[in-house]
């Protein structure tokens, strides 16, 4: 069976500079910020061209960190994308605050920079949009909108690290970047991270002191916190990680080519990714869309090519939002691309023989369906 993410061809890749960088942290015992993550942060703020990186515990906890320092709560609107994981709206409820869903844009996924201004009103607080599946919003449009009133822009990057827009990278692009060390995530640690990324002097001692209790020196707390921590055995993955990671970045953004020309070559009827001229992407994700899903996926799944999808129920049509205040405009593109987008195999070990069996079956399945149907 061909891995959806092939995490174990990584390790054996990078094993021995992991073992070693772990082998450190079990010597000096220091796994509560201990000096790997000082390192970690200082590499992580200079590839993203900032100031100021923060990590913590995990990519849902710093878009709480964020919102917490950008003092955010109950009676504030969060305009937000309604087409993501449920991290980005569940964050915005947990701290008493409304999310304003908006659009998605056909073509990329990502908020729809057009129709958010038709829902600012005096309870915006913050806008924050997603960059899906590893490719960057269009933040230029986002930040002027936000600068126009006054508004900070969060820029949920959780599958967007080491993506670029218009040669700035994802996470360096508005007032606060935001992304996730998930395993599966372009740069994944071995359990749950995140980290948080500004020029802004001020919104980084916030966020440093909210990750540890509110705590601005040992027992001392000026503000409500978190315990937001970043692990060091998983700093020190990372910095493993990192001596790679341009090269997986390169690696994905070839192989997302070379789907995209194969599928359009042999797969007839269904949309690839449409990566903006400004944009790289990392393809946190390998996103198409397709009529009856479904049943594609299953019969995919069926000759052992796993599929996932991301994501089947837009945020405002969850349960859990049933019961708390949110706000939306209509919303038919988020709603209608959830029943039609199918995720392939991605990842930055996948050889090009396990791609072309996935377009292969793909093809298969789409003829067969349309032979059933004729």
């Amino acid at each position: 069976m061909i891995p959806f993410i092939d995490l174990k061809s990584q390790f054996r890749a990078l094993e021995p500079a992991i073992r070693e960088r772990m082998d450190r942290v079990l010597s000096h015992g220091q796994f509560v910020m201990g000096p790997e993550i000082a390192e970690l942060e200082g590499r992580l703020a200079d590839y993203v061209g900032v100031r100021h990186c923060i990590t913590a515990s995990s990519g849902t906890d710093t878009l709480l960190v964020a919102m917490m320092a950008l003092e955010i709560g109950r009676g504030d609107e969060v305009i937000t994308t309604p087409f993501t994981f449920i991290a980005t709206g569940e964050m915005i409820a947990l701290l008493g605050a409304t999310p304003v869903f908006v659009d998605i844009d056909p073509r990329s996924y990502n908020v729809d920079p057009a129709k958010i201004e038709e829902v600012i009103g005096p309870r915006t607080k913050a806008i924050m949009p997603v960059s899906l599946y590893g490719q960057c919003a269009d933040m230029d449009a986002i930040n002027a909108i936000g600068a126009r009133h006054g508004l900070p822009v969060i820029e949920d990057a959780a599958q967007s690290f080491g993506a670029t827009y218009k040669g700035r990278r994802s996470c360096g692009l508005s007032t606060v970047g935001s992304t996730s060390f998930f395993p599966s995530k372009p740069l994944g640690a071995y359990g749950d991270g995140g980290a948080l990324f500004t020029d802004d002097d001020g919104l980084a001692k916030a966020m440093r002191e909210i990750r540890v209790h509110g705590q601005d020196r040992r027992y001392h707390h000026p503000r409500i916190g978190i315990n937001g921590r970043l692990d060091t055995l998983q700093a020190a993955i990372l910095l493993a990680k990192l001596d790679r990671f341009d090269w997986e970045v390169a690696r994905r953004k070839e192989l997302g080519t070379l789907y995209s020309e194969k599928i359009r070559e042999h797969c007839p009827g269904v949309l690839t990714p449409d990566i903006a001229p400004w944009n790289t992407s990392v393809y946190a994700q390998y996103t198409v869309q397709l009529d009856e899903r479904d049943a594609v996926a299953a019969n995919l799944n069926a000759v052992g090519i796993p599929t996932a999808v991301h994501y089947p129920v837009p945020l405002h049509a969850q349960p859990a939002f049933a019961a708390i205040e949110c706000r939306r405009a209509e919303l038919p593109i988020a709603e209608s691309v959830a029943c039609r987008v199918l995720s392939l195999p991605m990842g930055p070990d996948l050889t090009e023989t396990d791609q072309d069996r996935v377009v292969k079956a793909l093809a298969e399945s789409i003829r067969d369906r349309k032979g059933r149907t004729s």
